[in-house]
């Protein structure tokens, strides 16, 4: 497994207003594009979450539509992962858990990269190894080509197939932190314990200060 967060996700994270930086708490962040107008003014656009659809542990689908109107925690992994995933997912738990009175505003959200192995029977041992019983945490399955592109455009996520790593995937030890408008407004160290208060703050500083829930 390649621990390579802060060079590969750092290197396109780019701070953006996209025309809705007053008032923002968080900056939106992204693969954005700068857009002048006919006056010559310049706007900067970044892109939200696009739709996706997957099969979750329980062999439901899930639809990003579903879960709007929240704000969502990602991150990317796979159940045989032998070196970043399993402390990841013990520090998602603990975001979880930490925050678990904003339960209803929050979905957390877990994309295998290794679909052809992590099947919702898979899924549903990995939760239960993990002793996660979270309602508002799903584990997704899908296509493993959409999820890596997912990943790395949207999600600011490295996230392929490498037969050099351990495990046969690499990808990023990273949270991201979605708005209610699916815009990017934070990626954190999902291994770091520091990284995931930071997250829980800022988590909390989002919804009471551009959402009015505390």
């Amino acid at each position: 497994m390649k621990h390579g967060y802060i060079v590969i996700v750092l290197g396109f994270l780019a701070a953006c207003g996209g025309g809705q930086e007053t008032e923002k708490v968080l900056p939106v962040i992204g693969n954005c594009d700068v857009v002048y107008n006919k006056e010559g003014e310049n706007d900067t656009i970044c892109p939200t979450i696009p739709h996706f659809e997957y099969l979750n542990q329980d062999s439901v689908t899930i639809t990003s539509g579903e879960m709007k109107g929240k704000i969502w925690v990602a991150q990317f992994f796979f159940a045989t992962c032998p070196t970043i995933c399993p402390p990841m997912t013990t520090q998602m738990k603990r975001l979880n858990e930490m925050t678990k009175d904003l339960k209803d505003e929050i979905q957390f959200i877990s994309f295998t990269i290794n679909p052809e192995h992590d099947k919702p029977a898979v899924l549903r041992n990995y939760i239960k190894k993990h002793g996660i019983t979270a309602s508002n945490w799903q584990f997704l399955t899908g296509n493993e080509a959409e999820t890596h592109e997912l990943g790395i455009n949207y999600f600011m996520v490295h996230a392929n197939a490498d037969e050099n790593a351990a495990g046969g995937y690499a990808h990023s030890d990273a949270f991201t932190l979605v708005d209610k408008e699916g815009y990017v407004r934070g990626v954190y160290v999902g291994t770091s314990t520091e990284q995931v208060d930071l997250m829980e703050k800022d988590i909390r500083k989002l919804l009471k200060h551009e959402y009015g829930i505390e």
